[in-house]
């Protein structure tokens, strides 16, 4: 198995208080700040739960939240730091 950053594929996604984490189908797991992601840091648990995997795990996309995040963009520390609607 290839551990690279091209062929990341999702296969859990869950949260902590703090924390977006990720189970790849490599067997890795990745945690990576909420505040990042300031859709998802204020969305309720409720929404959070309620994502889906595309392209074999490579998306990941909440659909009430209308968030999308690309996983191996993630690896590469690649994420957004917008402001949310709440606190602009």
């Amino acid at each position: 198995m290839s551990f690279s950053v091209e062929n990341a594929r999702a296969q859990k996604v869950w949260f902590d208080e703090h924390n977006l984490w990720l189970l790849l189908k490599d067997g890795r797991q990745l945690s990576v700040p909420k505040v990042y992601f300031p859709l998802l840091n204020d969305a309720p648990p409720s929404a959070l739960e309620k994502y889906s995997l595309s392209g074999d795990g490579a998306g990941i996309h909440w659909d009430m939240i209308d968030e999308d995040l690309f996983v191996p963009n993630l690896l590469l520390g690649i994420y957004s730091r917008e402001k949310s609607p709440a606190s602009a």
